[in-house]
């Protein structure tokens, strides 16, 4: 085992929580570029190729949540599928122009977007924005449980 190499996978661990957390970092990749890190500190013993596949996979799913749990929320308060197409888009667009922020605002003002194209009343598209909030926090729970069993994963893997 390295010392500094567990040392700084532990530190990319941290930041990639933290990460989850603050959408200013790619909270999954940093923990996936930790392991990277520890791996090539002991030249990926007991780090088999599958190990870092099946952690990839998981990234994967991470990021496939960021955007499903927007639509859940969009979906669980009622919103139509111009406030989903509203969300998708208000994402993508919010990461352009807002930055990391874009994560959480341009769903939210996407969605509500959607449905007042679709002329629901302003207060239904906010209870529709509000629910793509509710989603993003759901779904940075789950990410976070996700992301411990990556690190847990990793642990078993180099103990």
């Amino acid at each position: 085992m390295s010392i500094v190499g567990m040392i700084l996978a532990v530190v990319f661990f941290t930041i990639g929580v933290l990460g989850t957390i603050l959408p200013a970092l790619p909270g999954a990749p940093l923990i996936w570029l930790g392991m990277l890190i520890y791996g090539f500190f002991v030249k990926f013993q007991n780090l088999p190729l599958m190990f870092f596949v099946g952690q990839g996979l998981v990234v994967v799913l991470i990021f496939l949540i960021d955007y499903l749990a927007s639509i859940w929320g969009v979906r669980r308060y009622g919103g139509s599928k111009e406030a989903i197409w509203g969300s998708v888009l208000g994402g993508l667009l919010g990461i352009i122009l807002l930055g990391p922020f874009g994560l959480i605002f341009g769903p939210f003002i996407g969605a509500i977007a959607g449905e007042l194209y679709r002329r629901s009343s302003i207060d239904k598209a906010l209870e529709v924005g509000l629910g793509t909030l509710i989603g993003f926090l759901g779904g940075a729970v789950l990410k976070l449980a996700i992301e411990a069993v990556m690190i847990i994963w990793f642990f078993i893997q180099v103990i």
